[in-house]
């Protein structure tokens, strides 16, 4: 990972989670890294708590998401050019484009099931279709939005809402280009976002709350605002690019 450069942003509205176990083997402790590929039991696979076990692989540290680093990817960094805060990241590979944010959650239950149904009526009154179908983490939204093209005109893009509860974290993420309507070319961005490590920490956040990222390297941008940075697609504004 290298080059950081500002460019134009790529990515749209994202919400999904999906109810993925998340028991931890026997002998294992809290915190412990697994080995990669080691196998953590039938059924089992992330995204992953930074305070629970998770295979151990080299991770790119953006804060609230720990990033798995594939080689060839670009990762860029979106940020909210009004208040100069993180709000994003959007990984590029092969074509494909997959964009993730993490939200604080209530304890004691997930928010994939109403956020979900709010993104398919905001999708609908704009002139979208959504269907909601189940993928490989849960229930997940397969959206074609409203775009308007050079020309003018309204076309539609196609865009997958995935997503994942976690233990008082939202990870949510969306999936556009080939990865949207190809299942052969999602596997390898469905299987980035399966190893992601979301860091809630502990401090008190209202449900919905987005989580703070930062630059890699602890370069933390300033807190968010209090008016509320929630589960509304992110705005287009100026992006830090990597490249790796």
């Amino acid at each position: 990972m290298g080059l950081f450069r500002r460019g134009p942003k790529e990515g749209g509205p994202a919400d999904a989670p999906a109810d993925v176990p998340q028991d931890e083997p026997e002998g294992v402790e809290p915190g412990d890294d697994l080995e990669e590929g080691e196998d953590l039991g039938a059924g089992v696979r992330g995204p992953w708590d930074a305070e629970g076990t998770f295979p151990a692989m080299p991770r790119v540290d953006l804060g609230a998401i720990q990033l798995p680093s594939l080689e060839g990817m670009e990762v860029r960094l979106e940020v909210d050019k009004a208040t100069n805060v993180v709000s994003a990241v959007a990984v590029l590979l092969e074509g494909s484009s997959l964009q993730l944010q993490a939200f604080a959650a209530p304890r004691s239950e997930g928010i994939w099931d109403e956020i979900r149904d709010e993104i398919a009526a905001s999708i609908t009154q704009q002139g979208g279709t959504v269907d909601d179908l189940p993928g490989p983490f849960g229930r997940e939204l397969l959206a074609r939005l409203p775009v308007r093209t050079t020309e003018g005109r309204t076309g539609h893009r196609p865009a997958r809402f995935i997503g994942c509860d976690g233990p008082r974290w939202f990870l949510r993420g969306v999936l556009t280009g080939r990865a949207a309507v190809e299942p052969d070319a999602a596997g390898t961005l469905e299987n980035l976002f399966s190893q992601v490590v979301v860091v809630r920490g502990s401090d008190a956040r209202p449900p919905r709350d987005l989580l703070p990222l930062q630059l890699p390297g602890g370069a933390a941008p300033p807190p968010p605002p209090s008016a509320d940075p929630r589960l509304a697609p992110p705005e287009r504004g100026p992006e830090i690019t990597e490249i790796g």
